[in-house]
């Protein structure tokens, strides 16, 4: 194996995958309540490199350093950093402040349900006065996203022929009464987090839900964080990286050739 052409096929490779996710955060970038995802990049643990066929001291093979063979990924990570708000004046329109997640029930393609979080507040009301998502699914008041109690009687629900208010703590008023209080939850340990796509969260195994003391805000969207300014120059800098792995493996070759052809025919 040549190194060098291990060194920058590696190379190659890795700011293909940060790449792709730089290309998925300017897809996402008017998508609302989404967080940027970033990739770092790690090299590949070192490995003990000797002489072959050293038989000079007492037939054990010399050691003459460690070398490392390239880059791979060290971790994809997802930056939670609050969003802008955007001004919508819909009742129905809401946006979480601080950490915290809304609490969907969620219904798959299959019919199953189980529960969802998201940082999309952008609600609507149908008939029956029930908070649903663009896709339809259940807005969950504050007893079922903390208790996981994935139940109707936990769906947020008003009144659809009266306007409605929701103040900072979530609790939603007509009439001046209470008749509810939105759900918003957070997690003791965001590494417990996993995206599930259709701009959902889902918990995995060992993570807990927790209280949040996130404020709401009505009338307004929560805006995508990602910059794209900083994700233009990201993707420069990545097709800068990318070319000099095309070098290094050309110069590689050039070497090589000149090798086996000029040098070996001599």
């Amino acid at each position: 194996m040549v190194k060098g052409l291990y060194t920058g096929y590696t190379g190659m490779v890795n700011e293909q995958k940060r790449l792709d996710v730089i290309a998925n955060n300017m897809a996402n970038a008017t998508t609302t309540g989404y967080k940027r995802e970033g990739m770092v990049n790690q090299s590949f643990d070192e490995q003990l490199a000797i002489r072959i066929k050293d038989t000079s001291s007492y037939r054990l093979p010399r050691r003459i350093g460690d070398v490392t063979l390239g880059v791979k990924v060290g971790e994809t990570y997802t930056n939670w950093d609050q969003g802008g708000y955007q001004i919508t004046d819909r009742l129905s329109d809401l946006a979480i402040g601080g950490n915290g997640f809304f609490a969907i029930s969620f219904t798959d393609k299959q019919g199953e349900t189980s529960i969802k979080y998201t940082r999309d507040g952008s609600f609507t009301v149908d008939a029956d006065g029930y908070l649903r998502t663009s896709d339809g699914d259940y807005l969950l008041n504050s007893a079922g996203a903390l208790n996981s109690q994935n139940i109707e009687a936990n769906y947020v629900r008003v009144d659809p022929n009266q306007d409605f208010a929701v103040d900072q703590q979530g609790f939603i008023f007509q009439e001046g009464q209470m008749i509810g209080q939105v759900g918003v939850v957070d997690f003791a340990d965001y590494n417990f987090i996993s995206k599930y796509g259709e701009n959902l969260y889902d918990i995995v195994d060992g993570g807990q839900v927790i209280a949040s003391d996130a404020s709401v805000e009505q009338g307004c969207l929560e805006a995508s964080n990602v910059n794209i300014v900083d994700e233009m120059v990201e993707l420069i800098t990545i097709s800068r990286a990318y070319e000099a792995g095309q070098r290094v493996i050309q110069t590689e070759d050039s070497t090589l050739d000149k090798a086996v052809n000029t040098v070996g025919r001599v």
